[in-house]
């Protein structure tokens, strides 16, 4: 699988028949590094089992519940994928991801499927969209600030001419004939004329009816990278509204993918900066206002009751509890015992998907002294 979107989200987080078993590992797809996957997936796979067996799983049902996972070790061009692999498993789900990211090593078994390492994927600062477009082909790619990776929706056109391919005989022979082809003049930097400029119009209009699909929920940016000509007839074609102003200049045939990747980041890495810094100057605003809180008792039920608009989590820790939205009380553990989940991962993934905003960012780096804090619709 590739995108990970909301209504995958929301899948994840609904509420599964336990034990909901959640891995996640970097992965390597060459060099020596690579021979290391499968010993790591076994490690972990390992850890897994004794984490069932604790809960008083018997042998006969660890094994089942594993067996998509143990099927994969044998998978020798699974594991030539991407650079992070996110797995869940239950008795019902069974769900994998390879994604641009690298995450660190975790395994969590709970009631719960564990979301909070691809929320830095779906939140204001950790993912962008690259389409490059030209009149041969048109790519398709995911990025952070590390990783670059190419999708292959098949919901959009891959050329001009796949896009266009049923029109009128007759239309086309006419935006083709006499002078430079149509195609040639917008691609190549010559005069763009009126049936080429309606050409090139319908081929974009069907390639944003294609991303509608795959991005109808998402507020992840996304960049275009082709010759100038091409920016303001796709934005007259968009109906995608987190489309950036500024794109990758130049014609994509001619860059390699790390040359689209290096563009990408030097464009969209300010935008994240300011995105996050304007959150950041909302809550410092508001405090003492009553429209912000630190306090996780009562953040969890306002993630839970629709009222966070922005929401700042510490990345890198758990605080495992329970939160019974019958009573409105928030009961916190030390550690993770059956019936808790990590309320942190809980209040992001409530956010996203009530339409608000999360930053995931390291500790030291919070607006507060607190793993959560929240700024409140009202």
């Amino acid at each position: 699988m590739d995108i990970l979107s909301k209504d995958e989200l929301k899948t994840l987080m609904e509420k599964s028949k336990g034990p909901c078993v959640s891995i996640f590992m970097p992965t390597y797809r060459t060099g020596a590094k690579s021979q290391q996957n499968l010993i790591r997936f076994k490690n972990l796979l390992k850890g897994v089992e004794e984490q069932l067996y604790t809960n008083g799983l018997r042998p006969p049902e660890v094994k089942e519940l594993l067996k998509p996972a143990q099927e994969l070790l044998w998978d020798a061009p699974f594991w030539r994928q991407s650079n992070g692999l996110a797995m869940f498993l239950s008795p019902e789900v069974f769900r994998y991801y390879f994604l641009p990211f690298d995450f660190e090593e975790l395994t969590v078994v709970a009631d719960h499927f564990h979301l909070k390492p691809l929320l830095h994927l779906l939140t204001g600062d950790g993912q962008f969209y690259i389409l490059a477009i030209s009149q041969n082909e048109v790519k398709f790619f995911q990025g952070t600030r590390d990783f670059i990776k190419a999708l292959h929706p098949e919901s959009i056109p891959k050329s001009l001419a796949e896009a266009l391919k049923y029109d009128d005989p007759e239309r086309q022979l006419q935006s083709h004939s006499g002078g430079a082809p149509a195609g040639t003049a917008i691609f190549h930097g010559h005069a763009v004329t009126d049936d080429a400029k309606d050409n090139i119009l319908r081929y974009f209009r069907q390639i944003d009816k294609g991303l509608h699909g795959l991005l109808r929920e998402e507020r992840i940016p996304l960049l275009l990278a082709g010759v100038d000509y091409l920016f303001p007839i796709y934005k007259e074609a968009n109906n995608y509204p987190y489309l950036i102003d500024e794109g990758i200049k130049g014609n994509p045939e001619s860059m390699s993918v790390e040359k689209i990747h290096e563009q990408a980041w030097a464009i969209i890495q300010p935008y994240f900066q300011k995105k996050q810094k304007e959150a950041v100057d909302q809550y410092k605003q508001l405090a003492g206002t009553g429209r912000t809180s630190k306090e996780i008792k009562e953040i969890i039920p306002a993630a839970y009751f629709r009222r966070i608009d922005l929401l700042f989590v510490a990345a890198d820790l758990q605080q495992w509890g329970i939160f019974n939205p019958d009573d409105n009380l928030v009961y916190l553990h030390q550690k993770a015992e059956p019936g808790a989940r990590d309320l942190l991962d809980f209040a992001a993934s409530q956010t996203i998907m009530n339409g608000g905003t999360v930053f995931v960012v390291k500790l030291e780096d919070m607006p507060d002294d607190a793993p959560l804090a929240a700024v409140f619709r009202y």
